[in-house]
């Protein structure tokens, strides 16, 4: 959160008003309030906040110069890291060259800024949104709600800096790498689908806000290997540290939503939203693997599909390797941790590579 130090008894990791090391020039009226923190000496960040900040100015003001992310950008650096790949080490990837090597990776992170924009505009901000409109009474309160409020800021600007990050790769690379032609993540797609199956409003409400609470809790491992990798593009791992600062804030407010929303519910309630918020785990811990294959059909990677097969019936190895402490410190501080069904051996409390999901 940005500029609302006082936040509910409880949330941790807000941040003091303003940007810490002053405002970059080249914009007309500076900064606008509550852009993600970032670092001005570091010319990655500068531009990521510079250009976000320009793009918000647009519709209002004169566009003025902006420096530009692509001067960051460095061909001979691969786009997303190799490390988190579910089949790094197969045979059939070994063996591609370094520019099928590139543009598969190139895929891979246009998909996971899809992924992110449309689980920040899916799944996050509804669940933001249905507490802004009372579908729960425990959530009441100037600064709670301005918190939430707030939080919504933040993801819209955390949508546009990924759609930012996208353009960029398909500018320097010099192909199209269409959005269209993916299909919608899995965690969106399972989220989409549980929630219309419920035919009532409160069961619908409680669905997306568990699947919200996953996603905000639990997202920090998985970004903190992007954000701190030196050997992939500057502006990448950049726009994912910048967006990393605001989710440990997140978090915290994720955890006051979910455990004031669990007091408040009955025991049937109580229930569903324990199993919404296993359905949510469960959606975010196996790999997207029709994603991965969509790739393979625009890539024409001979042998692709079998690879992603040979993962996917693959025996003995972990199909997630998110961290999930954050979470399961929820469950435990609810007193829950024996009512959930869900098999936490799938999931890791260390720094260990993370799959595309």
């Amino acid at each position: 959160m940005k500029n609302d130090p006082k936040l509910p008894d409880g949330v941790a990791g807000t941040t003091p008003d303003g940007i810490p090391g002053g405002v970059p020039g080249g914009l007309p009226g500076g900064i606008p309030d509550g852009v993600p923190d970032h670092d001005e000496n570091d010319p990655a960040e500068h531009a990521v906040i510079v250009r976000l900040a320009g793009n918000w100015h647009r519709r209002a003001a004169v566009k003025r110069e902006e420096p530009e992310l692509d001067e960051l950008f460095d061909v001979d650096k691969l786009d997303y890291p190799e490390r988190i790949l579910p089949f790094r080490e197969h045979p059939t990837y070994l063996a591609l060259d370094p520019e099928e090597r590139s543009r598969l990776l190139s895929w891979a992170w246009v998909a996971y800024n899809r992924t992110t924009v449309l689980l920040e505009g899916q799944v996050v901000n509804p669940a933001f949104q249905l507490a802004l409109d009372g579908w729960f009474p425990s959530l009441g309160g100037e600064k709670l709600q301005r918190s939430v409020a707030q939080a919504m800021v933040d993801e819209q600007y955390h949508t546009l800096m990924h759609m930012n990050a996208s353009a960029v790769t398909r500018r320097r690379r010099r192909e199209a790498f269409p959005d269209a032609a993916l299909p919608l993540p899995r965690v969106a797609r399972e989220h989409a689908r549980l929630r219309d199956s419920w035919p009532e409003q409160w069961q619908r409400s409680l669905t997306t806000l568990g699947f919200a609470t996953v996603a905000e809790i639990s997202i920090n491992a998985y970004l903190n290997l992007i954000a701190e990798d030196t050997e992939i593009q500057p502006v990448n791992s950049a726009t994912v540290r910048i967006h990393n600062r605001d989710e440990y804030c997140h978090a915290s407010i994720s955890t006051v939503l979910a455990e004031k929303v669990y007091a408040d519910l009955d025991e049937k309630g109580r229930r569903f939203f324990l199993d919404s918020l296993v359905a949510g785990l469960d959606g975010f811990v196996a790999n997207d693997f029709a994603t991965w294959h969509r790739i393979m059909d625009r890539t024409g990677l001979p042998g692709g599909h079998e690879m992603l097969h040979d993962i996917e019936n693959a025996t003995g190895k972990r199909p997630l390797i998110h961290d999930y402490s954050g979470l399961r410190g929820l469950v435990e501080r609810l007193g829950v941790e024996d009512d959930l069904e869900f098999d936490w051996s799938r999931t890791i409390t260390d720094s260990e590579p993370a799959p595309l999901t």
